[in-house]
């Protein structure tokens, strides 16, 4: 007497473990041993439908307490089996979406189907994507073919049924004890042959053309998001439903300023006689050049804050701040009289020479500009 595997041993979960983690385990395994997979391998075939039996008995609130109290005999009532791939998992959709899809035909045939998304990249710089910019885009995609207008078929011809499938799009095929559904070779899918096809499209009901259009970029975008156009897609099959277009956005690396959030940050050299004295000096912004005052005695390493200087806020209102961290500009030539100038000064703070720590870090500076 062959003993059968505990339920729980076979997906690999502990007896306390959620219908969320059951499911994952179970599809992991299902995808694992298809027979589409491991064609002819039959340990794969006895796995597959093993994993399969499992999962219906664990999936089961009702049957799943059943097993954990009387075990495999479910109290009496027994598990009944499977007969055939498509009853092992005709149920069980919702965990594999569109690849049930393919095996049980579920999706139409030869009837409207929605036309493909389309994507496309687009580099714009830093200014760009704070002041916001449209552009212009050349997308080559389908179109809805004008002549048959979609039908694929020449004037005064017609549509028949596949002889193969007869109409389904679908043709079976059997794989050991497993059923398969899969499209149809002769009409690729679609359930219908075209007695004479149009010339412009050769029987496809769409042609391919270059859509030229005008996006806009909105303020404050950033590397990595994505602009839905609605309906600027592929044009659909048989009358269906235009695509989407999706706009990827890269933001190009600046030269100055470095983009953390709405904020920008940047690192920029002021005289060493300003740092010394205080006065003004001119910081670069995204708005071009503006005026600071620069307190006497102002250390290397020293963050200014700019106030609504950085990137607007995407969908909002305000903008980030820009963070300047300001380095000391050591002049490399002096002349004769500026020397003499610094030596008198050096003697008169009795400069040493020796190296002294330094106080405070760069986060430490950061977290005070705060």
């Amino acid at each position: 007497m062959q003993t059968q595997r505990d339920y729980y041993e076979i997906l690999g979960v502990p007896r306390t473990a959620s219908a969320d983690d059951i499911k994952k385990s179970y599809r992991k395994l299902a995808l694992k041993y298809h027979p589409d997979r491991n064609p002819g391998v039959r340990e794969a075939e006895e796995k597959f439908k093993e994993a399969a039996e499992a999962y219906a008995i664990l999936s089961d609130p009702e049957k799943r307490a059943q097993y954990d109290q009387f075990g495999h005999s479910l109290g009496g009532s027994g598990f009944s089996g499977f007969h055939g791939f498509e009853d092992a998992f005709r149920g069980f959709g919702d965990i594999f979406g569109d690849l049930f899809d393919d095996f049980f035909g579920t999706r139409s045939r030869g009837g409207a189907q929605r036309g493909a998304d389309l994507e496309v990249a687009v580099e714009i710089t830093l200014e760009e994507a704070a002041k916001g910019k449209e552009i212009p885009l050349d997308v080559p995609r389908h179109e809805t073919c004008n002549v048959c207008e979609g039908v694929g078929a020449a004037k005064g011809s017609k549509r028949t049924e596949c002889p193969d499938c007869r109409g389904a799009g679908e043709i079976r095929v059997t794989q050991g004890f497993f059923s398969l559904r899969r499209t149809c070779p002769r009409c690729q899918g679609e359930g219908q042959r075209i007695e004479k096809p149009c010339a412009e499209c050769h029987g496809r009901g769409r042609v391919q053309r270059r859509r030229k259009l005008n996006v806009k970029i909105p303020m404050g975008i950033d590397t990595d998001s994505r602009l839905k156009i609605t309906g600027e897609g592929e044009a659909g099959h048989r009358g269906g439903p235009r695509g989407n277009l999706y706009v990827h956005i890269n933001v190009k690396q600046h030269a100055v300023f470095e983009r953390h959030g709405n904020d920008l940050y940047c690192e920029m050299l002021i005289p060493f006689s300003i740092a010394v004295l205080g006065g003004e000096t001119e910081f670069l912004t995204l708005d071009g050049k503006t005026s600071i005052k620069i307190p006497a005695g102002t250390p290397s390493g020293k963050i200014f804050r700019l106030k609504e200087k950085g990137m607007p806020v995407l969908g909002g209102s305000g903008r980030g701040d820009e963070l300047v961290r300001v380095e000391i500009e050591v002049p490399t030539k002096l002349g004769n009289k500026e020397r003499a100038l610094l030596e008198e000064w050096a003697h008169q703070r009795k400069d040493s020479g020796t190296a002294s720590p330094k106080k405070k870090s760069f986060f430490e500076h950061l977290k005070d500009s705060f």
